[in-house]
């Protein structure tokens, strides 16, 4: 029971230091690794905490796809920090307000349930199915909205990440395929008679 505990306070202490390092390195690249870090204490957690299928899917999915999807995406984007720096305190009063906005709903969840229930008890779950069944179970019925709404979430992620990479920049060539069928053939050829013994 004193070893639980030690990890307990050690995994949560290093998750929370990671969670900070996150959004207070300079370096993206950094802050990847950090949240890859946090993974790790989180699935630890999970692991204490009797979740072997949720420690194993954070792992795999968040740390083995998410993280390195992450890590490529920072360093193929060319972001311009100092550009970024400089609207900093100017979008810092909204920044406050999702923060704020975001505290207000874990607190919500916390104490009160969504769908006006007490929350499931673990050891009644653990006890009574696998941890798999339970989960895909509590899962697919009780909360099946807010799952599809989870999905339609990253759909809107997905379709913002790619905006920002497809964005318009300077010094790039790109094809303009209407541009180019829209040509006429006197526009791209030019017929020239040369006379004999004379050059053009």
């Amino acid at each position: 029971m004193l070893i639980s505990v030690i990890l307990f306070y050690l995994f949560s202490f290093l998750a929370i230091l990671s969670a900070v390092m996150v959004i207070s390195s300079k370096n993206p690249v950094h802050s990847v690794f950090f949240l890859i870090l946090a993974f790790f204490n989180s699935a630890g957690l999970f692991l204490l905490l009797g979740a072997e299928l949720l420690a194993m899917l954070l792992i795999i999915i968040y740390v083995g796809a998410v993280a390195v999807l992450f890590l490529f995406v920072v360093m193929m984007l060319n972001i311009n920090f100092a550009k970024m720096k400089e609207g900093l305190l100017r979008h810092m009063p909204l920044g406050i307000l999702v923060a704020a906005l975001l505290v207000g709903e874990l607190l919500f969840v916390i104490y009160w349930s969504p769908l006006g229930q007490a929350p499931i008890p673990l050891e009644s779950v653990a006890s009574a199915k696998t941890n798999t069944e339970a989960i895909g179970n509590v899962l697919y019925t009780d909360y099946a909205f807010l799952f599809q709404l989870a999905g339609l979430i990253l759909l809107v992620a997905m379709i913002g990440a790619i905006v920002l990479t497809h964005r318009q920049r300077e010094g790039v060539k790109r094809q303009d395929k209407q541009k180019q069928i829209s040509r006429k053939r006197e526009d791209t050829i030019e017929i020239v008679r040369i006379k004999s013994g004379r050059g053009i």
